[in-house]
């Protein structure tokens, strides 16, 4: 016997110690292959009581790779031995089992292979063995579960099991053994269903491709916009090199960027949404399908858009570290102290002399921490006085138009602005009124009225 965590029960209330050799209480279960899928799932049928043989094309060389109490032999010979039998062999290698066709017919067959890429279009593996051997019966189940899965048990957080046959008698039976391998399964209907299930593990992360693609294509335009404003226009204009900005301090113009238009498209859906309902007269005509895939994709939008307002916070305590930043404030101490002196002052600066735009700054820092916090739409409009906090004079100084483009942060603010201002304009009476009539079922071509917004048990509908 193996000694790994294979050996222990899935499930708690079963036995703690692992099958005495030789004593098995499930029947005889074959696996044709002898892959690395194969052998933790020989070892995990083995563990659940059933006795089990494997086929392999060189029984000799694969039975030290597999526990003692797996009889490997033969394909042809484990064809024979059981009438459910596990396909544990690469599609292309199919036909490889022909030979065995007259010993496999009216058995069924367990298809757990997955697809290289998607099945969109083309036929799923299971269909394929199911044409190769039409007098057998054809189960797509397991493909989902990894051989990490079958050797970890219950550390897997995933434990369901994908069933699909065009037999209900076989979709139970192989239900059946996932019960008893610890699994659980979840019947899928017919076997045209495998290609959905073999698309299954293409579905890494599914909703946030959208997303993770917006954030980048948005952080590098931002990156070369600030890239041009920072770092081209003095070294071309005044031959002043300032690339050393561009690891830190770009970076720190560009996240903010990112995280803030990232956080306008969290919201501006539903304000296209209402847009249409008013237009429409109705909440039951379907939206769009690229603002219907919009809003689903709004959770996953806001958390990257939080990972870069966090980097943001990270990059900003950073600034007062670089050796640039220090030289910077001793220069302008300096020039300080130069002009207080030319003009017969006191050579140290005055407490309010400084005030003005040491207060700005932490007004901007206090408001940004804020904008981090969890306050749904509020979070928006807090970051927009961020943005407005930190430059609103700069958009009016001819000097920050480089190259005649306007400072980033005016840029950002148009999305945000438009939002602000259509989500205001949803709160008059007139609008509000009618798109709330409308989301509780009212519709422009039809009689429904509503005698009393603020209860809906007395709503009543006539015919004209």
């Amino acid at each position: 016997m193996v000694t790994s965590d294979m050996a222990k029960p899935l499930l708690a209330n079963e036995r703690s110690d692992p099958a005495p050799s030789g004593v098995l209480c499930g029947g005889t279960i074959s696996i044709l292959g002898s892959g690395d899928f194969a052998r933790s799932l020989a070892t995990r049928l083995l563990y659940s009581g059933f006795k089990v043989v494997v086929g392999s094309r060189n029984p000799k060389r694969s039975s030290a790779l597999f526990p003692a109490d797996a009889e490997v032999t033969f394909q042809v010979d484990a064809a024979k031995r059981s009438d459910l039998i596990f396909v544990a062999v690469f599609r292309n290698h199919y036909s490889s089992l022909k030979p065995l066709a007259e010993d496999l017919a009216g058995k069924v067959l367990v298809d757990v292979s997955n697809n290289l890429e998607s099945s969109a279009g083309r036929e799923s593996n299971a269909e394929y063995l199911a044409a190769l051997f039409p007098q057998c019966t054809v189960v797509k189940a397991f493909n989902v579960v990894s051989a990490w899965a079958l050797q970890s048990g219950p550390k897997d957080g995933n434990k369901q099991v994908l069933i699909c046959s065009d037999s209900i008698d076989a979709r139970s039976r192989v239900a059946s053994i996932a019960r008893t391998m610890g699994f659980i399964p979840v019947d899928m209907g017919a076997l045209c269903a495998a290609r959905e299930i073999e698309d299954v593990p293409h579905r890494l992360l599914p909703l946030w491709t959208i997303p993770a693609a917006l954030a980048i294509c948005l952080f590098f335009f931002f990156y070369l916009y600030n890239f041009v404003r920072v770092v081209l226009h003095p070294y071309l204009m005044e031959k002043k090199n300032r690339f050393y900005k561009m690891p830190v301090e770009v970076m720190n113009v560009t996240v903010p960027c990112v995280a803030y238009v990232l956080l306008s498209l969290v919201y501006m859906p539903g304000v296209l949404a209402a847009f249409y309902q008013l237009r429409n007269g109705t909440k039951y005509k379907r939206f769009p399908n690229w603002l219907d895939q919009w809003m689903i994709h709004r959770k996953q939008i806001g958390l990257v858009s939080f990972f870069f307002a966090v980097l943001h916070a990270l990059y900003s305590l950073c600034l007062p570290m670089r050796r640039s930043a220090r030289y910077q404030i001793l220069d302008d101490a300096f020039k300080q102290v130069r002009l207080l002196s030319e003009n017969d002052r006191d050579w140290w600066p005055s407490p309010a002399l400084c005030a003005s735009p040491s207060g700005q700054l932490e007004k901007c820092i206090g408001v940004g921490f804020v904008g981090l916090s969890k306050l749904g739409f509020a979070a928006l409009v807090v970051a927009t006085l961020h943005t407005l906090t930190f430059g609103w004079k700069r958009a009016f100084e001819a000097n920050r138009y480089k190259f005649y483009l306007p400072p980033t942060f005016t840029l950002t603010l148009i999305l945000p602005l438009i939002i602000i201002l259509a989500r205001t304009a949803f709160l008059l009476p007139c609008l509000r009124t009618k798109l709330a009539r409308i989301r509780r079922g009212w519709e422009k071509n039809t009689s429904a009225r509503f005698s009393d917004l603020s209860d809906t048990s007395n709503e009543s509908s006539s015919n004209v």
